[in-house]
């Protein structure tokens, strides 16, 4: 055997902890990583620790390395890096990403990780999930050279997706939100900074990641006729309302949804779950998306760290998980 190791549960909503598990050894076409770092994605993330997953989305909801069952207990996340320690010989002592849970080390078949280039730090690149949503919504968005953008909601979703557009020619983009603070995260992606009352209007393309009501009606407002929202926000079981009469009909308003569980219809067929997750991680070598990784803790920390998380009185983006060197 492998040896022992410990992961994080969500025992019940709101209270976490450390349980020890056995690590079996890796069989042909299978992988022993050991992990270094892992992400916790703020916003679905603490909707499940809050046990705020609809019954309904049970099964839409899980992720691919998860144990449990929604609501509690489960074992959930999938933003990790770690080192191979056995397996096969092209990736024995890489660095590699998985869609696994915070666990200090485990075994997954080697085609489910994805090797990190040299030019990304280790710690960056547990925002690779992360910056694939942001890919597979601007492929849905598909904006246009010059565009007038606004990303309404600066977590962490929303400054990837910020993150990425910093980069598109002539693009005018503004990020919105009702956090002053979140002017700082703006200034380091290179990126305009805009409280929600004092967004520029007329945009040919508004990506919604705010999570709230509020912020999907400022969305609509900012838009251009005939224009388009991409709503990237999950809501998890908590109703959503919008203005759909007033101006949204006159103005033939578009809202799209985009969900990373599927590749985009306008790559689908011609890019695959690993052509996606490899444009992230060439993505990450731009030490930019460094700003989205607000905090960091370590792993015999997320008991405590969690509900801080959730409750927002430990703000962040994207929280990084060290992992002790020995286990």
């Amino acid at each position: 055997m492998s040896g022992d190791a410990h992961a994080f549960w969500l025992a019940e909503p709101g209270r976490g902890e450390i349980r020890p598990v056995t690590v079996g050894d890796p069989g042909p076409g299978e992988v022993l990583v050991r992990t270094l770092h892992s992400g916790v994605s703020r916003g679905t993330e603490t909707l499940v620790f809050r046990g705020g997953v609809p019954d309904s989305q049970h099964a839409a909801m899980r992720a691919p390395f998860q144990e449990g069952d929604f609501p509690a207990p489960v074992k959930y996340g999938y933003l990790s890096v770690g080192l191979v320690e056995q397996g096969p010989p092209e990736l024995l002592g890489r660095t590699v990403f998985a869609l696994y849970p915070h666990q200090t080390r485990y075994v997954v078949p080697a085609a489910a990780v994805t090797v990190i280039p040299d030019t990304v730090p280790a710690g960056r690149a547990v925002l690779a999930g992360t910056v694939e949503t942001a890919v597979n919504a601007l492929w849905d968005a598909a904006p246009l050279v010059g565009d007038r953008i606004a990303v309404v909601g600066a977590g962490m979703v929303g400054a990837s997706v910020a993150a990425v557009l910093a980069r598109f020619p002539a693009a005018k983009v503004q990020l919105v939100d009702a956090d002053p603070a979140k002017a700082a995260v703006a200034d380091a992606l290179g990126v305009g900074f805009a409280l929600p009352g004092d967004a520029a209007g007329d945009c040919d393309l508004v990506v919604h990641a705010s999570a709230t009501s509020a912020g999907l009606t400022r969305a609509l407002e900012l838009l251009a006729a005939e224009a388009t929202v991409i709503e990237l926000s999950w809501y998890g079981d908590r109703e959503v309302s919008v203005p759909l009469g007033e101006f949204f009909h006159s103005r033939r308003l578009v809202v799209k949804s985009s969900q990373v569980g599927g590749i985009a219809p306008a790559r689908r067929g011609r890019r695959s779950y690993a052509d996606r997750l490899a444009i992230a991680l060439d993505l990450l070598a731009d030490p930019i998306f460094d700003a989205l990784i607000t905090g960091e803790s370590d792993f015999a920390q997320l008991p405590e760290v969690m509900p801080r998380l959730t409750d927002g009185s430990l703000p962040a983006l994207c929280h990084l998980i060290n992992y002790p060197a020995g286990e």
